[in-house]
């Protein structure tokens, strides 16, 4: 972008005294539920209300999601969801889906990922035998194994319970 001259060069370099990579929110699943509870907790405090708790298929939801504006849009998103609950359950509004808005993924990576994600979620999580995921992939099941922890998925996901 310095190049482009998108990006401030002297501001590039006062940035860059110390780069720190960090993956992006879809590849990073598992925070999903700490920085929900940070947001509610935060918005919840502000706005006087008390919420405490997430309905499973709520957090599966947000964990679904591409999250293309990353933890800004999740953010955003919770402040809304705070503001629009009534009770003790947050209230997860619709959250836009990339194909009405025409967001493909971006990579290659990105769309094995998702097209991984479907074929679990279709064969409700199941990876290996004759009606798994792995099969209906194509795939040996060490080599799905190996694609999801690449892709950041986890058996562990469809489980996921979460309790404020």
């Amino acid at each position: 972008m310095v190049a482009q001259k998108q990006f401030r060069m002297d501001l590039y370099y006062r940035l860059d005294v110390f780069p720190i990579a960090l993956p992006p929110l879809r590849r990073r699943l598992d925070d999903i539920p700490m920085l929900v509870t940070h947001f509610v907790a935060k918005y919840g405090a502000r706005m006087s209300k008390r919420i405490s708790r997430i309905s499973a298929d709520g957090m599966e939801t947000l964990r679904r999601y591409s999250w293309p504006g990353n933890i800004r849009e999740l953010q955003n998103l919770i402040e809304r969801a705070v503001i629009l609950t009534k009770g003790d359950e947050l209230y997860i509004p619709p959250l836009p889906s990339w194909k009405m808005n025409g967001r493909d993924p971006v990579t290659l990576e990105d769309a094995e990922r998702d097209h991984i994600l479907k074929a679990l979620e279709d064969c409700n999580w199941v990876v290996g035998g004759t009606h798994g995921a792995a099969a209906r992939l194509g795939l040996p099941r060490t080599t799905l194994i190996s694609k999801m922890q690449k892709g950041g998925l986890s058996c562990g996901m469809a489980q996921s319970r979460f309790a404020m």
